[in-house]
């Protein structure tokens, strides 16, 4: 008869020391956001970056604290968290709306042509949604269509209307299951980061000594293609690439 109660009195000290900790976070989350309205982005920042580096995280916590960098002219840390944010809420227009606001204000401005019109047009289609809700959609449909499959062929139907249906089931799943992958090795799979730096020199080489390609700024977001011992090697929005320090960008 101990036993039980032992394990019961276990649960329960476990979910009170949960509890415990997520009215701790809570409070600090607050606290954090009356900084912030004081304008002590410095101390708003701290707060929030402690909450971040206990495990949590949220899109309205990356969002705060974006906007705390970005009121302390952190501009390449503002960018960073609303990425993060935008990646976990792709559908909040405040968080797009501050994440192309902050990076006007980058002293470098990447013009010329994009990386790829066809990705930038799908990146752009599936952007707002969830990567959850496209799954979702795409198991639905695949459910439907073998459910239509079985009473079509249980029953024995072979009327046009019927073929129309399975061809536009088959249809919306094949564009479904596209899009979703689509989105998975976008967000997902490509590697991208910010600069953080206020100075970054991109290099034609992994090394100190390699001639310098072009000047970075803090803001501007890579792919990263590759590393090499203490150095990434990135690409620009305006298809210029070359070699950064790693501890001169973050990684989304």
């Amino acid at each position: 008869m101990t036993k039980p109660r032992t394990k019961l009195v276990a649960v329960v000290v476990v979910l009170l020391l949960l509890a415990a900790c997520s009215y701790g976070q809570t409070e600090e989350f607050e606290q954090a956001n009356r900084f912030y309205q004081d304008k002590d982005y410095e101390s708003a920042i701290r707060l929030y970056q402690a909450i971040v580096d206990q495990g949590l995280e949220s899109a309205n916590l990356y969002y705060n604290l974006g906007n705390a960098c970005f009121k302390s002219g952190d501009l390449g840390h503002a960018v960073l968290y609303y990425h993060k944010a935008r990646r976990l809420a792709p559908d909040d227009r405040d968080i797009a709306d501050n994440l192309e606001f902050a990076r006007q204000f980058s002293r470098i401005q990447m013009e010329g042509v994009t990386l790829n019109p066809v990705s930038s047009f799908f990146a752009d289609l599936v952007g707002p949604y969830h990567l959850d809700t496209l799954a979702w959609i795409s198991s639905a449909l695949f459910v439907l269509l073998m459910a239509f499959l079985s009473f079509r062929y249980g029953l024995g139907i072979a009327t046009a209307w019927s073929r129309g249906v399975v061809t536009m089931l088959v249809t919306l799943l094949i564009v479904s299951a596209g899009l979703t992958t689509f989105k998975y090795r976008h967000d997902y799979l490509t590697r991208r980061a910010v600069i953080i730096a206020e100075e970054c020199t991109v290099r034609t080489g992994p090394s100190e000594q390699s001639d310098v390609e072009l000047e970075g700024a803090p803001g501007l977001v890579v792919q990263v293609l590759s590393e090499r011992s203490d150095f990434y090697h990135v690409l620009f929005e305006n298809k210029r690439r070359g070699w950064v320090k790693k501890d001169l960008l973050a990684e989304i």
